[in-house]
């Protein structure tokens, strides 16, 4: 078995494939600036889509595009809370009539937890 093996060659370390015949795909390179200055350039696609922020190698920092690609702008949406939520679905004024109503209901123990609507003892006085 061990005349078979390739000479010099390690497990898995190395194709024995020549280059030729092989087309590369397009490539182009995209500079990129950090905000301490540092420079550099990333080898991408030419029918990749070039973002308009990279990470720098040295720093870390956001690298941004010298070929004047801007960022998107995200369009936000404002917070929706409860309250507003509610509003599309009812009026001022109905919300208030529901709200004396519920009240009235709780106030003549019709709705509402049990430990509230029990019947009063009446004390014994001392005679």
């Amino acid at each position: 078995m061990a005349e078979r093996t390739l000479r010099g060659a390690r497990l898995g370390g190395q194709s024995f494939e020549d280059e030729r015949g092989i087309e590369f795909a397009a490539r182009q390179q995209v500079g990129y600036r950090c905000q301490q200055q540092h420079e550099f350039e990333i080898t991408m696609s030419v029918e990749a889509d070039v973002p308009a922020v990279w990470e720098c190698p040295r720093c870390g920092a956001e690298g941004l595009s010298t070929s004047g690609i801007e960022r998107e702008v995200k369009v936000e949406k404002p917070v929706r809370t409860h309250w507003d939520m509610l509003l599309e679905r009812r009026s001022e004024k109905e919300l208030e009539d529901i709200l004396k109503e519920r009240l009235e209901l709780l106030r003549g123990g019709a709705i509402g937890p049990a430990h509230l609507h029990r019947p009063t003892r009446k004390r014994k006085t001392a005679v």
